[in-house]
């Protein structure tokens, strides 16, 4: 079985989320999920992504999930991307494609700059009444704003300062993994209009076993409406500043936020287990 490395949200390698991706020869059902969560540890990136073509003329044409090195993942844009990315440049599937997940139908189109454009879910956001105690703290940071993202993200979308405070965060992991249920998403506005970006973030995930994500797919479905409501335009790009780096291209439509990125395989070997 081939496996392998992509580097999403980027058109460059050794930059953007690696995802590692496993396409099984099996149409009908996904290896057992011990199996599965072994592959993904010993990949040991943020997602190992696992699809399986689906047959007839169903609703899907393929079925994907995603795993941590720790657990399962309800929603991933970065290996979700990737995913597609190796769908399209192996030939396994031509033109747009319908992936079946936990969390509905996702769809990836291809574009002819080749980028994929995945078309997901806007998180429900809703304002934290009462902000988790000692997440300034654990964060280093004092928030701004701090608001739920909804049960398919499952995070804290806090807002901070500025620009510099979003680059400079070194959060203490372990006493932000007490302060929400699968991690903290940070953003401010972007310090400089011209420099091709409008907000940025970074995502701390220790509850699912990812201290720092690279660049995060699911992330920008919450950030997308955060954003596009203070800066009143629906199509925004989002620059993630982790050391690794990559931008999103977010476009809200209404109960659906499109995703953009490129990718690009790096590694591609034999699962010799």
């Amino acid at each position: 079985m081939r496996i392998r490395i992509v580097d999403a949200f980027t058109d460059r390698p050794f930059a953007g989320n690696p995802a590692g991706v496993l396409l099984l020869d099996s149409p009908d059902a996904f290896p057992d999920d011990e199996r599965l969560q072994s592959i993904a540890l010993e990949v040991n990136h943020a997602e190992t992504a696992f699809a399986h073509r689906l047959p007839g003329d169903g609703e899907a044409d393929w079925a994907l999930r995603w795993f941590t090195p720790a657990c399962e993942v309800a929603m991933c844009g970065h290996a979700t991307l990737a995913t597609a990315h190796v769908l399209h440049t192996t030939g396994a599937h031509r033109g747009t494609v319908r992936f079946a997940t936990r969390s509905g139908v996702l769809v990836a189109t291809p574009g002819p700059d080749g980028s994929i454009t995945l078309d997901f879910p806007t998180a429900p956001l809703t304002p934290v009444a009462e902000v988790p105690d000692g997440l300034a703290r654990a964060l280093g940071a004092e928030p701004l704003a701090v608001l739920d993202t909804g049960p398919d993200v499952g995070d804290l979308l806090v807002e901070v300062a500025d620009e510099k405070t979003v680059r400079a965060l070194d959060p203490d992991h372990r006493a932000l993994a007490s302060c929400s249920r699968r991690g903290v998403i940070a953003t401010a506005r972007a310090e400089d209009p011209a420099g091709g970006h409008d907000y940025v973030s970074r995502c701390f995930f220790p509850n699912v076993g990812i201290d720092e994500d690279p660049v995060t797919g699911s992330a920008h479905t919450a950030l997308a409406p955060f954003w596009s409501q203070r800066l009143d335009r629906p199509d925004l790009t989002g620059l993630q500043a982790s050391a690794r780096s990559g931008r999103v291209r977010t476009a809200l439509r209404g109960h659906r936020t499109l995703l953009t990125g490129h990718a690009v395989t790096v590694i591609e070997g034999e699962l010799l287990a």
